[in-house]
């Protein structure tokens, strides 16, 4: 027994294990790809990232606390390669395809989003990195749509737009084996890497040629132009990207002057000294040439999108935002001016740190920022020492009401309020193959995590949470 234990392990030595390539690395690999290849395809988007890095440069060298800050959390060297994408899909075997796809790259569903709401006929999810040092590597997301031709009032056109988007093929035939390498393998080598951004790139590429005649075209987009810009193609073009700066209200003051027209109203909440979830600016979308099976055309898509992130809200804080922007909505629908009533709704929401902390209403990442020495009486009195620093996290995903402001600004005022709200999230994820995670739970699970290692660190076991 001893001496074929021995041969096995030498049989072992002479077999040469396969080095995968990580997840975060293909990630990165195809981001940056996908960004080069839309700066190729949409110019303005090269102005965008360069007005983008201006500002971002600009509010760090007048902040250098900001800087500091960012810097100590981790946050600092992820912003300029930050980006978020968006597509739209016709059916769900091409979400299950998709999902798998992205799980190459350490990309997951996370939310549910019902866009219903907003008179827009679909059902989303955002596949993003989940774990910690996943984000700090590269939070590339890609806030993917789903199709809802059951909303669609007239059925012959709805089972017509089902019936082209069955004929086409979104990914690849080499993409699909190297997805279903990697699944078998677990991972895929530095060459099959390099190898599986090259085709999946090609889901995402812009095409000019239409896959309907003028007609269909013409019948999807009076049902809605989204409808139009998911069914009249060969695959889900990106249809923007999206950097992240510090200073949006800088950005859409700056845009006119660099030859960008920027929507006119950024969409979230209002400016404010501490940063909450998300806020967002477009520049408009392109008319573009496109050719209806031989016969020349126009079609109106694709865009630039600028985000500032702020911090996430715990479920308290949201609903708190959802209390005081259903306020702002209803005194703007009175007559008044919407960014005042926005602004004015927002007085009475916490507009600190510390006081987003103390009243549960946002999540930090804790980390040892010093010394201590005894046994402290409480966390609060850990931070006030110094010894114990609490860093926002950084919203990483998307607010319903704001994702369908950017559509809408860019599909036309005609397609606001088509659809009533209709949510089917099992339907979605039964389409997906897999549930969506709870972004909530990955929020507080980084918060109660990095308390316990900096709580270890200091020597304050005793103040752990049980």
């Amino acid at each position: 027994m001893h001496r074929y234990a021995k041969l096995a392990r030498h049989s072992m030595k002479k077999i040469k294990m396969p080095q995968f390539h990580h997840p975060n690395d293909i990630r990165s690999l195809f981001s940056q790809a996908m960004s080069d290849m839309y700066r190729d395809e949409v110019p303005q988007y090269g102005s965008l990232i360069t007005l983008v890095r201006d500002v971002n440069a600009a509010t760090l060298q007048a902040d250098p606390a900001l800087r500091a800050q960012l810097a100590a959390a981790g946050e600092l060297d992820r912003l300029d390669i930050e980006r978020h994408g968006a597509i739209r899909l016709g059916t769900g075997q091409e979400l299950r395809l998709i999902r798998r796809m992205f799980a190459v790259m350490g990309m997951h569903p996370v939310g549910y989003y019902d866009l219903s709401v907003a008179g827009i006929p679909v059902h989303s999810t955002a596949f993003r990195p989940v774990d910690e040092h996943a984000l700090q590597r590269n939070p590339f997301r890609v806030f993917t749509s789903l199709l809802r031709l059951d909303l669609v009032a007239d059925r012959a056109l709805a089972a017509k737009a089902e019936g082209i988007l069955r004929g086409r093929q979104i990914v690849t035939d080499r993409a699909q084996d190297l997805i279903a390498t990697a699944e078998a393998h677990g991972g895929l080598t530095q060459d099959e890497a390099q190898a599986f951004v090259r085709e999946a790139l090609e889901t995402f590429r812009w095409h000019a040629d239409a896959t309907v005649d003028g007609q269909t075209y013409a019948d999807l987009v009076a049902a809605h132009r989204l409808i139009a810009d998911v069914v009249s193609f060969k695959g889900p073009h990106i249809n923007h990207l999206t950097p992240r700066t510090l200073d949006i209200d800088a950005v859409q003051r700056e845009m006119p002057a660099r030859g960008i027209d920027p929507k006119a109203v950024i969409e979230g909440p209002p400016h404010r000294k501490a940063a909450i979830l998300l806020r967002q600016t477009s520049f408009k979308a392109l008319e573009e040439q496109v050719t209806f099976q031989g016969q020349p055309g126009h079609h109106t898509a694709r865009f630039g999108e600028i985000e500032q992130r702020g911090i996430a809200l715990t479920p308290a804080g949201r609903t708190l935002y959802d209390q005081t922007l259903a306020k702002a909505r209803a005194d703007a629908a009175g007559g008044g001016d919407y960014v005042q009533c926005l602004t004015a709704a927002f007085a009475d929401f916490p507009d600190d740190d510390a006081a987003l902390r103390e009243q549960d209403l946002a999540y930090f990442r804790y980390r040892a920022a010093g010394t201590f020495q005894g046994k402290a009486a409480s966390i609060a009195a850990l931070i006030r020492s110094g010894a114990l620093a609490a860093d926002p996290q950084i919203y990483e995903d998307f607010l319903p009401v704001s994702a369908a402001g950017i559509f809408q600004s860019n599909l036309g005022a005609d397609d606001q309020s088509n659809y009533a709200a209709n949510a089917n999230q099992d339907a979605f994820e039964d389409a997906l193959g897999a549930k969506v995670i709870d972004e909530m739970a990955l929020y507080a699970e980084i918060q109660n995590a990095s308390l316990v290692r900096a709580l270890q660190a200091l020597g304050q076991g005793h103040l752990i949470p049980s």
